[in-house]
């Protein structure tokens, strides 16, 4: 017995003098107390505020004036959304590599379940129940509050569908720039920091019933800023700890991206996108009865996605050496649009609309060119599309808001406080109030998932190992080729996956 406690107590005095074993032991270590001190923390704000919601007059209970054709619209445009998860994981698959078509699947559905767990324990909370201008306090795993949300006539859990939905999308958009190297255990603990914080807080300042960026006049209808924005600064943040990908050879260095391996799946992919816009941008109106806003809202979303594809796929063929029209370009082009007209549709004609549309496709074109000149890989271009364009959507409202239309309401549309932008005479105080929104979301969100990306690179979980990555992440990561006819498959044994005739077979095939 002596022996053996003086034997282990040897290996412990030898592991404590291993700089690295000391590093390893900190991070995680680390790491668990953060992590229990949050779950304590949510624990403690959830008993003290729970039983006091009903008291502190959070809501008012509209539960006997539950609109039935609101909800059925609500919960429609909702499956809408979420069917834009289809949407992403095809355009993101078929822009990438083949051998990292498996790890993106999983990434979508792993995050679309992680985000359904939170955004019900406490991520609606922070975003959408009252508490401080910068987050929510009340209806932790949504108890404690009516049945129905604020004056919406909607049942409270037919909005957390909608919402979550939204939320979804925002956690897909982050991994669209960090495809093709980052480990699946670091995306599990990133997607925890986006839907369980990042996203709920800071958009608790927008779209919470006391946030401060609202009550400073600040507009954001379907979330250019509130979704788009925040889900493409993280992606920007993703990409800039990761690095570029292996061999990744830059323009001004003499390469190019990697071509895409499907282009058919990621264009029809994009299409899906498009379709379940028609839930994103009209379903916010939360109204069956706002007709007029709906048919705008759809009107709008339409235009603005089809004057921003034609004009990238001009730009295409401008740009191109050989005169081509470039599908890749015209799909981001029009997701550029929507993504545009996603804050600005209800409140916009069809003259801006279409003019949204256009300057998108030039934003997308231009900052995709900025990051290969910046040698920022992006596989598929999140940043652009929804970064950049998220900011010119946003930007736009203050522009082209023509001060015709105001608010959606349970029972139609009040027009009795419009929104009126520069070029329709409105002055530049909305122009202002929409740049101090978009630029506080974007630097802060920017910032903290920064921080994060890096803390988790550092603790050796966000990129994968160098042979990981040239073997293919489908293969390392999840031990299955998305293709198994292909002649890799025969390599594709989980016992031969570190193999030499694995790296060769990958190494020929890219």
């Amino acid at each position: 017995m002596l022996l053996v406690l003086s034997s282990a107590g040897a290996r412990l005095r030898a592991a404590a003098g291993n700089p690295i074993v000391r590093r390893n032991v900190a991070w995680y270590m680390g790491g668990k107390l953060v992590g229990l001190g949050l779950v304590v923390l949510c624990i403690t704000t959830f008993v003290s505020h729970a039983a006091r919601a009903h008291a502190l007059g959070a809501h008012d209970d509209g539960s006997a004036t539950i609109s039935a054709v609101n909800t059925v619209w609500t919960l429609v445009a909702a499956f809408l959304v979420f069917c834009m998860q289809v949407g992403f994981v095809m355009l993101e698959a078929g822009f990438a590599r083949s051998r990292e078509a498996v790890n993106i699947l999983v990434e979508g559905i792993a995050d679309t379940c992680i985000c359904g767990i939170l955004f019900w324990a406490w991520g609606f909370a922070f975003m959408f129940e009252p508490g401080t201008p910068f987050i929510g306090l009340h209806g932790f795993f949504l108890q404690g509050l009516p049945a129905t949300y604020l004056a919406t006539g909607i049942p409270l859990t037919a909005f957390w569908v909608f919402q979550f939905a939204f939320a979804d999308t925002a956690s897909t958009i982050t991994s669209g720039a960090m495809i093709g190297r980052c480990g699946f255990a670091g995306d599990i603990i990133y997607s925890i920091g986006v839907t369980g914080f990042i996203y709920p807080i800071i958009g608790h300042w927008s779209w919470g019933p006391d946030g401060w960026l609202a009550a400073h006049n600040f507009h954001d209808f379907a979330g250019s800023t509130v979704v788009h924005s925040i889900g493409g600064a993280i992606s920007l943040a993703g990409a800039l700890a990761l690095g570029p990908r292996l061999g990744r050879v830059f323009k001004r260095d003499g390469g190019a991206p990697p071509p895409p391996h499907d282009l058919v799946i990621g264009a029809v992919g994009g299409l899906i996108l498009w379709f379940g816009w028609y839930g994103f941008n009209p379903g916010s109106t939360l109204s069956a009865l706002d007709l007029q806003g709906i048919g705008r809202v759809s009107f709008n979303t339409t235009l603005a996605a089809c004057s921003a594809g034609l004009t990238a796929l001009f730009i295409s063929y401008a740009m191109s050496r050989g005169k081509h029209w470039d599908l890749g370009v015209t799909v981001n082009g029009f997701l550029g649009g929507l993504v545009a007209i996603t804050c600005p549709c209800y409140w916009v004609d069809s003259v801006g609309a279409f003019c949204i549309g256009v300057v998108a496709a030039f934003v997308v074109v231009g900052g995709t060119e900025l990051l290969e000149w910046l040698r920022i890989d992006d596989p598929i271009g999140a940043v652009p599309v929804h970064l950049a364009a998220g900011i010119w959507g946003t930007l736009a409202l203050g522009l082209f808001a023509s001060g015709t239309y105001g608010a959606p309401t349970p029972s139609g549309a009040d027009v009795s406080s419009t929104v009126r932008g520069l070029l329709y005479g409105g002055g530049i105080a909305q122009f202002n109030a929409q740049f101090l929104g978009s630029a506080v979301t974007v630097l802060a969100t920017f910032a903290v998932s920064l921080a994060m990306m890096v803390a988790l690179k550092r603790a050796g979980i966000l990129r994968v190992s160098q042979a990981g990555e040239i073997i293919g992440l489908d293969l390392h990561e999840h031990g299955a080729a998305a293709y198994p006819d292909y002649a890799l498959a025969s390599h594709a044994l989980p016992g031969r996956l570190a193999g030499a005739p694995v790296l060769e077979a990958v190494t020929a095939e890219e």
